[in-house]
Parts: structure tokens; C-alpha cells; sequence
């Protein structure tokens, strides 16, 4: 049990990058998938897809990668009345949250998946959640995830952890992580494997993958993916020049230095540049 992981597997771009962290870190890896009537359910039809290529191109997680849930959660959409369950422009509410917040969904999926742990006899939860790249939702928040661990654990009595490896992370340094566990294969994968957007548009591959190209809630959060994976590109350039400084010339490592700094004239900031 102390090496066995459940993560909370949405098909997106987040999850998919905290299933190659529980992989690279945990014995026994399975996964959960919530079906809910969300309007972007495109994301279901990926998860299947991103676990196969999983198996079969990184031989050293394919024994650790077990058993995938799908959970019928419709009734989530039933009781809410949100722009990720109805075919409503997403917008901000008078709440000062955008419309695609549904009320207790993460604290939903954290109590249903626990149920499932503890049943398969895993201890650790895994989630995507982050505050450095999210709509303020009150349910991604360190301090709530923190709060529902100890509830779980006082009533299931049993120590269960939720761990949150996204949670103080931005953009490019998510990127790098999967450059780091998985290479560039890993990078590649989530790029043309995953899908990340509440309208549930697949028509467009971007540069850093599927998904919506303008949102008014999420723009800056899309933008910032162009940016991050720019970057994390260039930071594996990067060690790999100063790995072979001694044998190489200085001026590449300087070159990608000042592209890391935007000397070069790249605006970081430009996601078509």
C-alpha cells in the first residue's frame, strides 16, 4: 500500500503530466476518470488513447501502470448549473469565479476516488490541481485539498494522502517536468494525446496541443502554454549544450542563454512568435 497511487485522470494536459510523476515515483499506478455530462467529454475519449501510448513507448513504467475507472458522476450536472454542464457562454458570475466553476466537484472526485482507494488498497491520491494557473476555483486551493485530506482520513480510518505535485508550479516548469520524467516522447505525447479545453473543440492543433485558441476566462492561462513549452524546449537545449560545453562552443550556451533572457528579440509573451 505505502507504494500505490490512485490519479485522478482527466484526459487533459495537467493530469496526464501527474500520471508520468505517480509513474515515475509509485510501485502501483491506477487511474480514475469521471464521466459527469461535462461539455468537453472529448477529454474521456483521449484518456484511452494516452494510456495505451503510455504502455507502449515508456518500457519502464508499463509494469507499474494498472487497472482505469470511469466513474458515472451524471449526477454532478444534474444538481449544477454551470458553462462546463450547459451549452452556455463561459463567462464571469456575479461571483467573481467564472461560470465553469461546479460547486463541490474536486471535493467530489477526492471523497469518490477515495472509496475507490480504499477498496484497492492505495494510499496516495494524485491531482492536477495548482494556484499558480488556475480561475480561482475554491476547490483547487492548497488549504481545501489539505482540509479534505484529514477529513478522508478521520472517516474512512485510514491514513490517505492527496498529493498535488502541479500546486506551486507555473506553466513552463510543468512543461519541464515532463521533459524531465519522460523526455521528449513524454513531451510529444501531451501534446498530441491530451486535450485541454471547456469547449471541447478538437478542430485545431496548436503548438502546445489540442484545445481552445481564445477564451475570455482562460486566455491568458492558453497563451501561457505556448510560452511555457517555448521555454522548456529551450531549457533541455540548454543543459544539453552545457553538458557538452568542454567538448563544444561556449557561444551556443550563450545563445540560449539570452534566448532563456528574451535577448534575442523572441517575445516569451507572443505565442505566435
Amino acid at each position: 500500500m505505502a507504494d500505490a497511487a490512485l490519479v485522478l485522470f482527466s484526459g487533459g494536459q495537467d493530469s496526464s503530466v501527474c500520471l508520468a510523476w505517480a509513474l515515475e515515483r509509485y510501485e502501483r499506478v491506477e487511474t480514475i476518470g469521471f464521466d459527469y455530462g461535462q461539455r468537453h467529454a472529448v477529454e474521456m475519449e483521449c484518456r484511452p488513447r494516452i494510456l495505451a501510448r503510455l504502455q507502449h513507448d515508456f518500457a519502464k513504467w508499463r509494469p507499474r501502470l494498472g487497472d482505469d475507472h470511469v466513474v458515472d458522476l451524471g449526477v454532478l450536472g444534474k444538481i449544477s448549473d454551470t458553462a462546463l454542464t450547459r451549452s452556455i457562454e463561459i463567462e464571469m458570475s456575479k461571483t467573481g469565479l467564472p461560470n465553469t466553476f461546479v460547486p463541490g466537484r474536486n471535493i467530489l472526485f477526492f471523497t469518490v476516488a477515495a472509496a475507490l482507494a480504499y477498496r484497492r488498497d492505495l494510499k496516495f491520491l494524485v491531482g492536477g490541481m495548482c494556484e499558480t494557473d488556475y480561475s480561482g476555483y475554491p476547490d483547487c486551493r492548497d488549504d481545501t485539498l489539505k482540509a479534505l485530506q484529514v477529513a478522508l482520513s478521520l472517516g474512512l480510518d485510514r491514513r490517505l494522502c492527496i498529493e498535488t505535485p502541479l500546486m506551486w508550479i507555473d506553466k513552463a516548469r510543468t512543461w519541464q517536468l515532463a521533459m524531465d520524467l519522460g523526455g521528449r516522447e513524454l513531451v510529444d505525447l501531451v501534446i498530441e494525446e491530451t486535450h485541454s479545453c471547456y469547449l471541447g473543440d478538437r478542430s485545431r492543433r496548436h503548438p502546445w496541443g489540442f484545445g481552445c485558441a481564445v477564451s475570455r476566462v482562460r486566455a491568458a492561462p492558453k497563451r501561457l502554454r505556448v510560452v511555457a513549452l517555448r521555454e522548456a524546449r529551450l531549457r533541455a537545449a540548454l543543459k544539453g549544450a552545457r553538458r557538452s560545453r568542454a567538448s563544444g562552443s561556449p557561444v551556443i550556451v550563450e545563445s540560449l542563454d539570452s534566448r532563456l533572457r528574451g535577448n534575442d528579440g523572441a517575445s516569451f509573451g507572443d505565442p505566435t512568435g
